[in-house]
């Protein structure tokens, strides 16, 4: 199984969230569990579910990642833009929160 984390939007406000280590919702996806097993991935597509049900975010999935050292990098082109926030405004979102060099 590919490496994976679970993604999702927050309901109240829109944000991109993970799921970490500790089972809580994190904007960074540097704190977000990251598993190959497929068991843990049910287990953590479950963990969506519920928090769809207590509405508190929506659309729920499984994302793959890579690592890179520590660091948890997206695969994909969309999720490296949800991952950094809007594109038509690099000094809004999380891009504006790096260094230049660091811009998707």
């Amino acid at each position: 199984m590919p490496l994976m984390v679970l993604t999702a939007n927050r309901l109240r406000d829109g944000e991109v969230i993970y799921l970490a280590q500790d089972s809580r919702w994190t904007e960074s996806l540097q704190e977000a569990l990251a598993t190959e097993n497929a068991e843990e991935q049910g287990r953590l597509s479950a963990l969506g579910e519920a928090a769809v049900e207590a509405l508190e975010l929506v659309e729920p999935y499984l994302m793959p990642v890579c690592r890179d050292g520590d660091n948890l990098n997206p695969v994909s082109q969309r999720e490296i833009i949800r991952a950094a926030g809007p594109t038509v405004r690099r000094d809004l979102g999380k891009q504006s929160e790096q260094g230049p060099s660091e811009h998707v």
